[in-house]
């Protein structure tokens, strides 16, 4: 299968808007959204909200940048930032990255409602399995950011702050924080 720049922005657009979906949702279905912060502490709500409106606005500028802004040979150019020289492969890098960051995404709430409406073994790992697979793929996404930086592409600075801002929420709040503080 060919991947297409055109392919990719109709796949990051439905997949946004299931992601969308999924949250709204799950929300609607729980009688105390408070449960889904699991063992966050109320003081730390006021500082994760907003973090997670920035993290919104790193995934707008780096979308916006690879898959609008850039010329798409500045797309397909994209590499790992272990390899010397770019293949031509990226738009398969960056759907990979999509990829892996927004379709467990879909599913993340849903998991977890059913880890908490559910007494089995083996749920804290699928919830916790699907905010890795969220925390790879956002970081693959910085890893590109950092390689097209690095090659002094245009819009690699933007996609880099977009991808961090992403990450504070993604890697630290999500995959990190959340994972461990939430009452297994």
């Amino acid at each position: 299968m060919v991947i297409t720049r055109r392919f990719v922005r109709i796949f990051v657009v439905v997949c946004g808007i299931l992601v969308l979906l999924s949250y709204v949702y799950g929300v609607s279905r729980t009688d105390d959204s408070m449960i889904l912060w699991g063992g966050i502490p109320e003081s730390w709500i006021v500082f994760i909200v907003p973090c997670m409106f920035l993290a919104a606005f790193g995934w707008l500028i780096y979308w916006w940048t690879i898959l609008y802004r850039a010329d798409l040979s500045v797309v397909e150019q994209l590499r790992w930032p272990w390899q010397k020289t770019s293949d031509g492969a990226g738009l398969n890098r960056i759907f990979l990255s999509y990829s892996l960051f927004m379709i467990p995404s879909m599913l993340w709430l849903e998991s977890t409602l059913f880890h908490i409406n559910n007494d089995y073994s083996w749920t804290p790992m699928l919830v916790i399995g699907i905010l890795t697979l969220v925390s790879i793929g956002n970081i693959m996404l910085g890893m590109l950011a950092y390689s097209s930086y690095k090659d002094g592409f245009a819009g690699g600075k933007t996609m880099l702050i977009g991808s961090i801002l992403l990450g504070i929420q993604c890697i630290i709040f999500d995959g990190i924080i959340w994972n461990v503080k939430f009452p297994w």
